[in-house]
């Protein structure tokens, strides 16, 4: 039949499927969100925009070791979890259960959100196989809010306050990073923090230095199982119009870029990338700076498994 069936859509044009022998990074796709946001509902087609904006990207850094990254790391792409917008339960078992294969596999899930949600039931796979799980999470919001907010007790608002008392992570030595601009209500950071969490505002992250503030993190998670959870409201709106929640002051492309190279010696066991809202995107700019993100954090785990960078 080869000429006739057409193979899905996948991330970079990765052949499409479980991982097998030899493969360290299954991108998955989470196409869910919580339908709760006032008027930004669309980041269940994140994955698909992702996925479509990466017909852009080449897989050679021209000055990071210039080999094939994605080949180096024998990479697939296992498709999209099946989910039903703004239904918790069913949703989130099947994404735990994705990622919780890809896992057994020895491979990093590298998911494509969907909203912050989705990030529980990632943690929660990555948390059960590596106990004592340590967070970053890049973001402008804590995502640690009270669990009512919305009148939804899982939202993307609250993942990080379940995790903390699920017990899923290491919350002492977890960060929330680029926490800046206006917020619904107030105590906000103050809760965060009470939860246990470090948290470092964008305003702290640029003074101090974005490599400064990323080797405190590595200090404290080294030898630990990490967590990435990359939100892509971290950047400013005028790089990535199209996300859930922008806030204006975020980084540009040149220091999310830096700030991702700058974890560098982390042990990565998961990550994921969300907030990509499609419908308010600018000519798919958010979707494909999401994919080149996604694409040097893969270049990280080449350093990571000895496969260069």
């Amino acid at each position: 039949m080869s000429g006739v069936l057409r193979s899905p859509l996948t991330f970079c044009g990765l052949p499409h499927g479980m991982p097998g022998p030899g493969c360290r990074a299954a991108v998955l796709g989470v196409p869910y969100d919580a339908g709760v946001h006032p008027f930004r509902v669309g980041a269940r087609q994140g994955p698909a925009a992702v996925r479509e904006q990466s017909g852009l990207m080449r897989r050679f850094h021209v000055t990071r070791g210039d080999f094939d990254v994605l080949a180096r790391l024998g990479a697939v792409d296992c498709g999209d979890v099946q989910v039903v917008a703004g239904r918790v339960e069913p949703s989130f078992a099947n994404i735990e259960a994705a990622a919780g294969a890809i896992l057994d596999c020895g491979a990093v899930p590298v998911a494509i959100g969907g909203d912050g949600s989705v990030s529980l039931p990632l943690m929660r796979a990555a948390g059960r196989r590596h106990p004592g799980l340590v967070v970053l999470h890049v973001d402008a919001h804590t995502d640690a809010y009270a669990e009512n907010q919305g009148d939804v007790a899982f939202n993307p608002a609250t993942q990080f306050t379940h995790a903390a008392a699920e017990g899923i992570i290491d919350v002492a030595r977890s960060w929330h990073v680029g926490v800046r601009g206006f917020t619904y209500v107030g105590g906000v950071q103050a809760r965060t923090q009470r939860l246990g969490f470090r948290v470092v505002t964008t305003e702290a992250l640029v003074a101090r230095g974005l490599a400064q503030t990323m080797a405190e993190f590595r200090d404290g998670a080294a030898g630990r199982p990490v967590y990435l959870c990359w939100d892509m409201d971290i950047f400013d709106p005028a790089v990535a119009p199209g996300v859930c929640t922008p806030a204006w002051g975020g980084l540009s492309a040149r220091e999310g870029i830096e700030l991702m190279r700058a974890l560098t010696g982390l042990h990565i066991v998961a990550m994921d990338f969300n907030t990509v809202s499609p419908p308010q995107d600018v000519n798919g700019m958010a979707a494909a700076l999401c994919g080149h993100m996604m694409m040097e954090a893969m270049l990280l785990l080449c350093g990571q498994f000895g496969a260069g960078a």
